[in-house]
C-alpha cells in the first residue's frame, strides 16, 4: 500500500515537517507528499524545506536516517492555487479564492484517490481555517475506506515557531517568545507533537457513478446526493386506490376495475428484461379488451362486495363496448391528471398505441415498478 501525505499550508511549513515525524513515529511510512499552498507559502516550502542540502526537509530526513528517495516530494509536488489567469495567489483572501482553493483540494483529492494500493492521508494542520475546511470537505467527498484525516498538535510554546520544524534528536536550545512577547530560551525535549486522528464521514459511496468519472465541482457533486426514489405504482385492490409517489387516488369501482386490469395484465408478463421499453407486447385490441369484460367484471365484484352482481347496471361495467370503455379510459386519465399532474400521465394511464383500426392499449410503465396488492 502506498502512503500519500496531502496537506495544506500557508507561511509556516514547518508543518509538513512535523506532520511527517509523527506519521512516522507512529509507524507509519509515507512514500509520497503533496502540498496545496498559496504563492508565498510555496515560496516558504522552496526556501526552509526544499533548498538543498540546507532545507530543513532534508535535514530531518538525514538526522533520522531515510533515504529522501523513498519519498517521492520536490516542487513538482507543491501545488498553488491559481486564478483564472493562472496566476498564482498570494493569499486566500476573497470568496473567488476561496472557490479556487476548494476546486484544487478537490482535484487534489479526486486524483490521488483513484489508485486502489493507495491511502491518503489528508492533512489540516496548516494554513488558515478555510483551507483546512477545504480539505476536509474534500476528504468527505473522495476518502475511501482506508485514507485518514489528520491534524498535528504541538506544543504551544513551539508551534509556529520558526526555528522549530521537528525534534531533534538530539535536543537544542531554542529562543521562544512568551505570550507577553518576552524572550525566554527553552530545550527541544520538551515539545510534545501529537498526531490526531480526526474522524470524518466519507460520502464517496453515495455519490453517483458519473462523479467519480472526473472531477467535479462542488454543486455538481452534492447534486449527484440528490437521487429522487424509483417511482413505483401501487395497485391496492383492498383499498380501492391508486398510490404514486405517496400521493393516492381514490377511484369508484368501476374505474378501479378496467384500471386494476390492465395493471394486472402488465405484471403478469414472464419476460425476462427488467424495462420494457419499447415493448407493447401486453397492450391488447378493443375487441380483446371486450372479450375479456368477464374478467374485468370479476375484479369489479370483488371490489363491490357482497352485493350481488345480477343487481348491477346492465348498462355499465358487466356489458362493455367501444362507447363505454373510451367513456371510463376517458375519466381515468382526467383523475390521473387531477391527482398527479400531466407529467405523470405518460407512465399511468391507459395510453394507446398505433392507428385505427390497430389500435391497442395498456399501461406504459415498467412492470417492475408496479405493485398489486390484493
Amino acid at each position: 500500500m502506498k502512503n500519500i501525505l496531502l496537506a495544506v499550508t500557508g507561511l509556516s511549513p514547518q508543518v509538513i515537517t512535523e506532520t511527517l515525524y509523527a506519521l512516522h513515529q507512529s509507524g507509519r511510512e509515507v512514500h509520497a507528499i503533496h502540498v496545496i499552498t498559496t504563492r508565498e507559502g510555496k515560496d516558504r516550502i522552496f526556501a526552509e524545506l526544499l533548498s538543498g542540502e540546507k532545507g530543513r526537509y532534508y535535514a530531518y530526513m538525514e538526522e533520522y536516517g531515510i533515504d529522501p528517495a523513498t519519498i517521492a516530494f520536490d516542487h513538482t509536488h507543491v501545488h498553488t492555487v491559481t486564478d483564472s489567469h493562472g496566476v498564482e495567489c498570494a493569499d486566500i483572501l476573497t470568496e473567488k479564492d476561496n472557490e479556487r482553493l476548494l476546486t484544487l483540494c478537490l482535484d487534489m483529492a479526486f486524483g490521488l484517490t483513484k489508485d486502489p494500493d493507495s491511502a491518503v492521508f489528508f492533512s489540516i494542520a496548516g494554513g488558515r481555517k478555510t483551507m483546512s475546511a477545504c480539505l476536509t470537505l474534500a476528504s468527505q467527498f473522495y476518502g475511501r475506506p482506508q485514507d485518514r484525516l489528520y491534524h498535528v498538535l504541538v506544543s504551544p510554546e513551539f508551534e509556529s515557531n520558526r526555528n522549530f520544524f521537528y525534534p531533534p534528536k538530539q535536543s537544542q536550545t531554542i529562543g521562544l517568545k512568551d505570550r507577553n512577547g518576552q524572550a525566554y530560551f527553552k530545550d527541544t525535549r520538551y515539545a510534545r507533537i501529537n498526531l490526531i486522528s480526526v474522524p470524518f464521514v466519507s460520502i464517496r459511496d453515495s455519490l453517483s457513478k458519473d462523479a467519480l468519472k472526473a472531477p467535479k465541482p462542488p454543486g455538481a457533486l452534492l447534486l449527484s446526493l440528490i437521487r429522487e426514489e424509483t417511482p413505483r405504482l401501487t395497485v391496492n385492490l383492498l383499498q380501492r386506490k391508486i398510490i404514486y409517489k405517496k400521493v393516492e387516488l381514490d377511484l369508484t369501482p368501476a374505474h378501479m376495475a378496467i384500471y386494476a386490469f390492465f395493471a394486472m395484465r402488465k405484471k403478469a408478463c414472464r419476460k425476462k428484461e427488467p424495462s420494457c421499453g419499447a415493448c407493447r407486447e401486453c397492450f391488447l385490441e378493443l375487441p380483446q379488451i371486450l372479450d375479456n369484460t368477464p374478467a374485468i367484471a370479476g375484479i369489479y365484484k370483488k371490489l363491490c362486495g357482497t352485493r350481488p352482481i345480477e343487481e348491477m347496471s346492465k348498462t355499465g361495467i358487466i356489458n362493455l363496448d367501444a362507447e363505454r370503455f373510451n367513456s371510463f379510459k376517458s375519466k381515468i386519465k382526467n383523475a390521473l391528471k387531477n391527482r398527479f399532474g400531466p407529467y405523470a400521465l405518460k407512465d399511468l394511464e391507459i395510453a394507446s398505441t398505433g392507428r385505427r383500426p390497430d389500435t391497442r392499449y395498456g399501461i406504459l410503465m415498467d412492470r417492475g415498478k408496479i405493485e398489486i396488492v390484493y
